[in-house]
């Protein structure tokens, strides 16, 4: 998920370098997308992983 974030980050930066604002608004919402769910699985994961057992 972090990778696809990534990507698209560099696809709206060099988008944007190049002049295509439509290309990199969108992908630039697509990698916020990404990011902001890859956050929240991360946090779930973190609270519910593996625990000791007692």
């Amino acid at each position: 998920m972090l990778s696809y974030t990534i990507t698209f980050l560099i696809i709206a930066l060099i988008a944007a370098a190049l002049g295509f604002s439509g290309v990199a608004g969108a992908a630039t919402s697509i990698a916020h997308i990404c990011f902001v769910v890859f956050l929240i699985l991360f946090l779930i994961s973190l609270f519910t992983g593996r625990r000791p057992s007692v």
